[in-house]
């Protein structure tokens, strides 16, 4: 009867854990929009993360520890996270000067407001070579501009458009499945691996009118959404160091996305836009015994990826090896976190973050279409236990304005100067399947 009744119990938790798997392949077909943070990566996956700027490498906690470091999940018990971001982000430009093709005076990208779904999910077993699985579906970044048609006096005659293109502007959108498995090899030693799936989108319109630079001009601008799929894997560890200090590190593999055939005149190496690869490491301190100090580093690297990395300036056509990029180099990202457990059913969370310098300003005539990146990101929130199975929380960022100044990529007499600044709400659920809150200690 006891047998029964267990794989009942199993039966009805692998039901479970399909549908919730269902529902976050549901949404993640909802448009993910500019999410320019570490660089065009997030600076955190769900609302813990989102609260300590992206620090807690070494501490994972809930099932969103899967995007961050898998081996965290070892530390999960039974549950589901689910949450949701809107993002506010004013993106825009300034030009000044004689000459040139861009549109003089001050111009703001359109679509301000995004909404940024995630779902993650963790269930304890017994497989002897893991601990713990989850599943996630989240968006790891992208960017968004879009720019209304208008009039410009600089362009050829019958043509309109801040590039004389018609409506100009950028769309990458690129979303993660995951699953991760998780083990404890020790006492205070975990491993985790996590294989993703990647998609992703892209479009830009606008800038037909320099075709003519191209290897392939037709295959350069206006040529639709482009839906591209690739995989990699995310790998972790989790020690403590001594009791109170916890060392974590994770890393993210390239991922091949392939090429782009419609685009192939545009980025370099016939549009192979793949995903750079990404490390984080970092440290967990537990000050004293309700406060936890998170100090971590990630470096990310855009420079392997000629399509994102090839400065603008290159005297390569389009399209071609060493063709014209956007100019970004490799991000290096300082973060820092405190989570305060203020009552037995009130966690508090705040949050730095500081990125180093992404594009030179003689690429910041491209970049118009990318708005830029981040710099500074200052973030806090909250964990309400709601029930002994129900948590709510919530998370706030502000991203203060960042400037880019300078010429004109084909005249060095008219100046621009893009800017961008972003504030984001994320609130979010925990869902334990049992009642206890973190995984029991394993023997």
């Amino acid at each position: 009867m006891s047998r029964s009744n267990n794989c009942d119990s199993t039966s009805r938790g692998a039901h479970r854990v399909l549908r919730l798997s269902a529902t976050a392949l549901l949404l993640s077909t909802a448009t993910l929009p500019a999410i320019a943070a570490d660089g065009y990566f997030q600076n955190g996956i769900g609302v813990r993360e989102k609260a300590l700027a992206g620090s807690g490498v070494a501490d994972g906690t809930d099932a969103t520890a899967i995007s961050l470091n898998p081996a965290g999940l070892a530390n999960v018990g039974n549950e589901m996270t689910a949450a949701v971001s809107a993002l506010n982000y004013h993106r825009g430009y300034s030009s000044t000067g004689t000459g040139g093709v861009t549109a003089g005076g001050e111009h703001v990208s359109d679509n301000e407001w995004f909404a940024v779904p995630n779902l993650a999910i963790n269930r304890r077993v017994s497989w002897g070579f893991a601990d713990a699985i989850g599943f996630s579906v989240y968006g790891n970044g992208g960017i968004n501009t879009h720019y209304a048609d208008a009039p410009n006096a600089n362009c050829p005659p019958g043509l309109s458009g801040l590039n004389c293109g018609g409506p100009l502007g950028l769309n990458l959108v690129q979303t993660f499945f995951s699953i991760g498995l998780a083990k404890q090899l020790a006492p205070g030693v975990s491993v985790g691996v996590a294989p993703i799936l990647a998609r992703q989108q892209f479009e830009l319109h606008g800038v037909g009118l320099f075709a003519g630079l191209s290897s392939n001009p037709a295959n350069f601008s206006d040529q639709g959404t482009v839906n591209t799929w690739g995989a990699g894997v995310k790998g972790g560890l989790e020690l403590t160091v001594i009791p109170g200090v916890k060392f974590g590190i994770s890393g993210t593999s390239r991922i091949n996305m392939g090429h782009m055939a419609v685009y192939s005149g545009l980025l370099a190496d016939q549009a192979k836009l793949d995903i750079p690869a990404n490390m984080q490491a970092g440290f967990s301190f537990q000050v004293r015994p309700d406060l936890k100090l998170f100090t971590d580093y990630r470096h990310i690297w855009y420079s392997a990826v000629g399509a994102i990395a090839n400065p603008s300036t290159n005297p390569v056509a389009f399209g071609l090896s060493g063709g014209p990029g956007f100019g970004a180099r490799d991000l290096d990202v300082y973060k820092i976190g405190l989570e305060w457990q203020q009552s037995r059913v009130l966690t508090l969370r705040t949050g730095y973050s500081y990125g180093s310098p992404m594009f030179r300003s003689s690429d910041t005539d491209l970049n118009v279409l990318t708005g830029g990146a981040a710099r500074h990101h200052l973030t806090s929130g909250l964990r309400y236990q709601m029930t002994d199975k129900l948590d709510l929380e919530l998370a706030g960022m502000y991203a203060p304005r960042t400037n880019l100044a300078g010429a004109e990529l084909f005249n060095s007499a008219r100046n621009v100067e893009i800017n961008a600044r972003q504030f984001e709400l994320t609130v979010g659920a925990v869902y334990r399947f049992d009642s206890e809150k973190v995984a029991p200690p394993l023997k």
